[in-house]
């Protein structure tokens, strides 16, 4: 699987245009709540995940760098 956040993107703009449809009422707009609230919950963990990742690389960076400082914690 190869997906990527633009994916997301199109999976959420989808997920809008089912639940804007006027005509869908009763059991299947609830059917489809259910599924937006679904996606909604995947998605955040799908954002999470990239900041924390984004987090990480951006702390490996920063540790790598010649003028990075030892916390005050660590020193002598």
């Amino acid at each position: 699987m190869k997906n990527k956040l633009t994916d997301l993107n199109d999976h959420l703009f989808a997920e809008l245009e089912r639940l804007s449809d006027e005509e869908l009422q009763g059991e299947k707009l609830d059917e489809e709540i259910r599924r937006a609230e679904a996606v909604c919950g995947v998605s955040t963990q799908i954002i999470a995940n990239g900041t924390l990742a984004l987090r990480a690389e951006e702390f490996k960076d920063k540790a790598m760098s010649a003028s990075a400082t030892v916390p005050k914690f660590l020193e002598g």
